[in-house]
């Protein structure tokens, strides 16, 4: 069996480290507002008047791929824990990794992260309002926690269908590690997997809707292509990643460097198309389905080359490791389950002092990593703590 390799920890670690900046970049968008009667119903908790449309831009590109590339990752060593531990203790394992953490996320630290905006929209200290506002008005928010608890299902799906899934994944894994030298192919065939899971569902549902129980909050129309990265990161891992299209020569790695070209032509494709689109819209030339139909399906044209593009030039220039990435790694779950209280104080505390935005989002970015990477370490000196992080 293949061991886990380096430049899926640096990957992973990595992704984290950007979902702190993406956090920490909300407050400064050209577009963000606040809503004082539910804060939660605001574009961010905490809303700066310092805007940049540079952050628009670093906030949007991430949003296209990043949280798919993540749960792709999660994915990619399912199969082989499976086989190994059986779905009993696969369950367990995961409920004491995934599902605890989340409701210590969602209940304690998300109510220590929350606090700033419940101040700002009402102007008084007051704790007992605050947490009775916490589950009523807000509706008990559950900030990015959501991530866990979603990741969690799509385990327990996995493990419920692995006895009825594991021949057929194994077949369907080793036809895809099979591609590995047709490059353009696995492209193609990528684009249309995440196309179909993506595109018809974003043309039923507003693009940006989340619905759930209380905490248990999920974005409607990517929750079947959330599914899907979590399901072809499993196929990528199936055969091992030794003999998976990231083998060594792999043409599909080989050519890193035109992936990474390609991602950044098409995201700049996709800003531009937006004014042409809703001019085009605006002289009825288009109607708002056709409309959507081009801009969703450059979308995730863009959502599949930037996805591809990170993992090949990780698994090309990143598959080593060092003191630093170590540490980074093991206190990455850490970070990301705590980071939030953190980037929403700093941009609290940064309200009034007299920056420009990026020197606001630098502070509240570096300040937020350092802080959580800190603490996430010396929580996890304890050893009941340490177990679950």
């Amino acid at each position: 069996m293949d061991n886990r390799t380096s430049w899926v920890d640096n990957l992973r670690s990595f992704v984290t480290v950007l979902v702190v900046a993406h956090h920490s970049s909300l407050a400064y968008t050209t577009f963000a507002w606040f809503d004082k009667t539910a804060y939660i119903r605001s574009t961010h908790p905490v809303v700066d008047v310092a805007r940049s449309r540079g952050l628009d831009i670093f906030e949007d590109f991430n949003d296209v791929f990043f949280m798919s590339l993540m749960f792709l990752i999660s994915g990619i060593f399912v199969f082989r824990s499976l086989q190994n531990k059986g779905a009993g203790k696969f369950i367990r394992d995961r409920f004491y990794r995934l599902f605890i953490p989340f409701l210590v996320g969602v209940t304690l630290l998300m109510l220590l992260a929350y606090y700033p905006p419940y101040y700002i929209a009402h102007g008084k200290h007051d704790v007992a309002g605050y947490v009775v506002d916490f589950f009523t008005v807000e509706a008990w928010p559950v900030g990015p926690p959501w991530f866990i608890w979603v990741l969690f299902v799509f385990n327990l799906v996995i493990a419920a269908l692995f006895p009825l899934l594991q021949g057929a994944v194994t077949r369907w894994g080793q036809w895809m590690a099979n591609r590995r030298q047709q490059p353009g192919r696995l492209l193609l065939y990528w684009f249309l997997f995440s196309w179909i899971l993506y595109v018809p569902m974003v043309l039923l549902v507003d693009a940006g809707k989340w619905t759930g129980i209380g905490p248990f909050d999920f974005q409607v129309s990517r929750v079947l292509l959330y599914f899907g990265y979590f399901f072809l990161g499993m196929l990528i891992g199936t055969p091992g990643l030794g003999r998976s299209i990231f083998a060594e020569g792999s043409a599909f790695v080989r050519y890193w460097w035109c992936w990474a070209i390609a991602a950044l032509g098409v995201y700049t494709l996709l800003k531009g198309s937006e004014a042409p689109l809703t001019a085009m819209m605006d002289r009825k030339a288009l109607s708002l389905t056709q409309a959507t139909l081009i801009y969703r399906s450059v979308w995730i044209l863009s959502c599949t080359l930037s996805g591809i593009a990170f993992l090949t030039t990780f698994r090309r220039l990143m598959n080593r490791s060092n003191a630093w990435w170590q540490s980074l790694s093991a206190n990455a779950y850490g970070i990301y389950l705590v980071h939030y209280i953190f980037v929403l104080w700093c941009q609290y505390l940064l309200l009034d002092v007299p920056l420009t935005a990026w020197p606001k989002f630098l502070l509240s970015f570096v300040s937020s990593w350092g802080l959580s990477w800190g603490l996430t370490a010396l929580l996890r000196k304890n050893n009941i703590i340490g177990k679950y992080l």
